[in-house]
């Protein structure tokens, strides 16, 4: 196995070519150069979802050719005590119903109308929002001055209803069409990038030309860092430590392809994002700016692993959100059929 983080930097805010990241100004200045605001009409409720054609969906079933199906989500872990500081409460479970107190009784036995049946049932809570729950962020999910995409106001999303406007019933129909993997830590021939690892657009570059592949428009877009290694080896903080991502002049990058989707082993982004004025910028621009959908937490470990073995990139990928009325995402298990 290849050693996790080999190439530590001096400045983790530079790339391999040298390069320093652009000023806040600059970066603020993408809420307009990258802004899909108005570009499918005023009431536009997709995004960049617009960008997946039924003509693309229909295409990409054309890259299931052997049957494989692999999940990129991680299990949901109930009453979970491992907590990470900062973070939201873990999903709780509350069992309604067990089978405590249900005594077997061999096949042969007697059978009686009230005592045969009995059934387990259980309540769970969760704030799938954060570090852990591999979920789909809705584009109600951040406001940048006040608005949602599409120049939405921030109060449509209320404390009694939820988002009135951009919640996951957006995509009630579910997600479907071209997936790309873009393998960046392999590509650099780690298992992981570093903690605070920023990428650049050369490094998403790079994975490509590795991989043979190139990100087209209406693709569903997964970057891999290797942050799930370090997390299955349990040595992970993410809010103590800092998380390898996306740099924000990936933006520019992610606009020109025409992404429609982005996920990730993270947060899609670095953090700490190195600039004080925008917070979490491929969130903020990319959600409020762009309409990108994103993918938070993935498990990409087995995904690489399979496209690794099949020498290739490229697959169909289907999301489903669930139906949560007002709700600002879900929780999702995304599939790349192979």
């Amino acid at each position: 196995m290849k050693q996790v983080g080999v190439h530590n930097k001096q400045n983790p805010v530079e790339g391999e070519s040298g390069r320093t990241r652009p000023a806040d100004a600059v970066v603020r200045s993408w809420f307009v150069s990258l802004s899909n605001w108005n570009r499918w009409g005023p009431n536009d409720r997709l995004g960049t979802l617009n960008l997946i054609s039924d003509d693309k969906r229909r295409a990409a079933t054309s890259l299931v050719t052997i049957g494989r199906a692999v999940s990129c989500a991680w299990d949901v872990q109930m009453n979970n005590r491992e907590e990470v500081s900062g973070e939201l409460v873990g999903p709780q479970r509350w069992m309604a119903g067990t089978g405590l107190d249900t005594d077997a009784v061999p096949l042969t036995g007697p059978r009686t109308r009230d005592g045969s049946f009995s059934v387990a049932s259980e309540t769970i809570s969760m704030s799938f929002h954060g570090w852990r729950m591999t979920h789909l962020d809705a584009l109600s999910h951040v406001f940048w001055d006040g608005q949602m995409y599409g120049g939405v106001p921030a109060h449509n999303v209320t404390d009694r209803d939820g988002a009135i406007v951009h919640d996951v019933l957006s995509v009630a129909d579910g997600i479907h069409g071209r997936g790309v993997l873009l393998d960046v830590a392999g590509a650099r021939g780690v298992d992981a990038l570093d903690p605070a690892e920023p990428i650049f657009p050369e490094h998403l570059d790079l994975a490509e030309e590795k991989a043979g592949v190139r990100v087209e428009e209406g693709d569903i877009l997964f970057i891999r860092t290797g942050d799930a290694v370090r997390r299955k080896q349990g040595n992970w903080n993410p809010i103590a430590n800092g998380q390898p991502g996306l740099d924000a002049t990936c933006l520019p990058w992610l606009y020109e392809r025409g992404v429609a989707v982005l996920g990730s082993d993270g947060p899609q982004e670095v953090r700490p994002s190195g600039y004080d004025s925008v917070y979490m910028p491929v969130h903020s621009i990319g959600i409020v700016a762009m309409g990108l959908w994103l993918i938070d937490n993935c498990d990409l470990e087995a995904l690489a692993a399979t496209c690794n073995e099949y020498g290739r990139w490229n697959y169909f990928v289907t999301v489903s959100a669930l139906r949560l009325e007002g709700a600002t995402g879900s929780p999702v298990n995304p599939i790349a059929i192979f």
